[in-house]
C-alpha cells in the first residue's frame, strides 16, 4: 500500500516542471544568510566595487534572470503546442515536462533570482564581498545555462530526438515486466479452469486508467487468504465506476478491499511506468501522424519504424509470461493479464501498413524490418512475422500496378527508399 502511494507522489513529481523552481526559492534564502554570515566571518572586500557598482550588477542580474524565466516559459509553451500538433500530444508528459535538463535550468534561474533580491536587500553603506561574487558566478552561469537551453531545446524537439527517448524508455519498461530472456515456445499456455468467482471486487470513485500494478501486495493477499486473485483488467486500460476490478476465487474472497484496491495506481492518462506497449502506441501515432494527408512526411514515419524495430526486436527476446502467477511453492496465487508476442505485432504493423501502404518507403521499410527479425529472432516467433509479410505482399499487389514499381515495393530497404535492398549482394 505504501508502496503504491509513494508510487503516486513520486511519479508526480516527476511529470511536475514546477517542482525544482518552487525548491529552489527556500534554498536560496538558505544560501544568502549562508553567504553573508561567510562573508562576516572573512571579512573579505572586493577590489573595485562601490555600492552604486554593486547595485547596478545585482539589478543586471535580477532582470537577465527574470527575462531568460519568462522566455523558457513562453517557447515551452509555443515548443508543446508545435511538437504535439507535428508529431503527438502523448509526448507532453512524456518528453518535454520530464526532461530534468529544463526543470533544472528553470530552477538555477529562479535560484540566482532570489540569491541576488536577498544581496540587493542587505547592501546598505557597504558591499558584501562574498555574495556579491556568488552571485557574479550564478549569474554567468545563467548566461550559459540559457544559450545551451536554447540549443537543447531545438535538438529535443526533432522527431528523431523524440522518438529515440521514448524508445529508450520503452526498453526499460520491457525489460522490468519480462525481466527474463526466452528460452523458447515452452508448454502451450493451459488456463486454469476456476469457475464463478467467489466475489467480485467493483472499482469505486473516479474512472481512470490502470498505470500500475503492485503485484507483490496480490501474491501475498492471495497466499494469505489462499486463494487465487485475478485482475480483471490490464494496465493502460480505462477502468470506470463499478466496472469489474478482482475476481476473488477460493479463500480469496476473505480478502480486504481496501488491501487490494490500494495495489493499484490509477491516473487520467496512460504512461511509460508499467505499461509495455505504451512506448509502442507513442511511435506509432509519431508515424501516422506523418502519414496523414496534412503533414505527408513519410521519411519521419521510416524513422519512427527504426525504433519500432528496435523494441520488436527486444520484445522477441524476452520471455513474455504467462497471465498466471504463481507462489514459490508453484501454487496458482494471481492471473495478470500481459500482452503476448501476437499482440505487440498486431500494435506494431497493423495501422502502419493500412495507412502506409501506397508509400514506396513504408512498404520497403516494414518487409526489411519483417526479414530482419525473421533472421534474428528465435524460430518461434517467425510465423506471426510471416503473417505480416504475407498482408505486406497483398497490400502491395493492390497499390502498385506497374511491374517495375511492384518488383521495387517488393524488395525491403533499411532506409526505406535510397538504401541497397536486402536483396542486392
Amino acid at each position: 500500500m505504501q508502496r503504491i502511494r509513494w508510487s503516486r507522489v513520486w511519479g508526480y513529481l516527476k511529470s511536475s516542471l514546477w517542482v525544482v523552481p518552487f525548491f529552489a526559492i527556500p534554498l536560496a534564502m538558505i544560501a544568502v544568510r549562508i553567504l553573508h554570515w561567510l562573508d562576516g566571518q572573512l571579512e573579505w572586500s572586493p577590489q573595485g566595487f562601490a555600492v552604486t557598482g554593486a547595485t547596478a550588477l545585482l539589478d543586471a542580474v535580477i532582470t537577465s534572470t527574470l527575462s531568460f524565466v519568462v522566455f523558457t516559459f513562453g517557447s515551452l509553451l509555443v515548443a508543446i503546442q508545435v511538437a504535439s500538433g507535428q508529431m503527438t500530444p502523448r509526448i507532453i508528459a512524456t518528453v518535454l515536462l520530464r526532461n530534468n535538463v529544463v526543470r533544472y535550468t528553470v530552477g538555477l534561474f529562479i535560484f540566482t533570482f532570489m540569491v541576488a533580491l536577498g544581496t540587493k536587500d542587505r547592501i546598505d553603506d557597504k558591499v558584501h564581498g562574498l555574495p556579491l561574487l556568488a552571485v557574479s558566478c550564478l549569474g554567468i552561469a545563467c548566461f550559459a545555462a540559457f544559450l545551451y537551453l536554447i540549443d537543447y531545446a531545438s535538438r529535443l524537439l526533432r522527431p528523431i530526438a523524440v522518438l529515440t527517448h521514448v524508445a529508450n524508455s520503452g526498453f526499460a519498461v520491457i525489460e522490468s515486466v519480462y525481466p527474463e530472456p526466452s528460452s523458447g515456445p515452452g508448454v502451450p499456455g493451459h488456463r486454469h479452469d476456476l469457475g464463478p468467482a467467489d466475489r467480485v471486487i467493483l472499482h469505486h470513485g473516479t474512472s481512470g486508467i490502470v498505470l500500475a500494478v503492485d503485484l507483490a501486495t496480490l501474491i501475498r493477499a492471495a497466499e494469505t487468504s489462499n486463494g487465487v486473485i485475478e485482475f480483471v483488467p490490464q494496465v493502460g486500460d480505462f477502468v470506470a465506476a463499478d466496472e469489474p476490478l478482482f475476481r476473488l476465487c477460493g479463500g480469496a474472497h476473505a480478502a480486504t478491499d481496501e488491501v487490494l484496491r490500494s495495489a493499484i495506481k490509477f491516473g487520467s492518462e496512460r504512461t511509460l511506468e508499467q505499461d509495455p506497449t505504451f512506448a509502442f502506441r507513442i511511435v506509432i501515432d509519431i508515424a501516422l501522424k506523418a502519414l496523414s494527408p496534412a503533414i505527408n512526411d513519410p521519411t519521419t514515419a521510416v524513422l519512427a519504424i527504426d525504433q519500432l524495430h528496435r523494441l520488436l526486436r527486444l520484445v522477441g527476446k524476452r520471455h513474455l509470461r504467462t497471465d498466471e502467477i504463481s507462489d514459490a511453492s508453484g501454487e496458482l496465487r494471481v492471473i495478470f493479464p500481459t500482452p503476448n508476442w501476437e499482440e505487440f505485432i498486431h500494435l506494431t504493423f497493423s495501422e502502419i501498413r493500412r495507412c502506409g501502404s501506397n508509400n514506396l518507403q513504408i512498404v520497403r521499410r516494414l518487409r526489411a524490418m519483417i526479414e530482419n527479425l525473421n533472421q534474428t529472432l528465435p524460430g518461434h516467433r517467425q510465423p506471426a512475422l510471416q503473417q505480416q509479410l504475407s498482408l505486406l505482399d497483398r497490400e502491395v499487389t493492390r497499390f502498385f500496378q506497374y511491374p517495375e514499381e511492384l518488383a521495387l515495393a517488393r524488395e525491403g530497404d533499411s532506409q526505406g527508399l535510397g538504401g541497397r535492398s536486402s536483396k542486392s549482394n
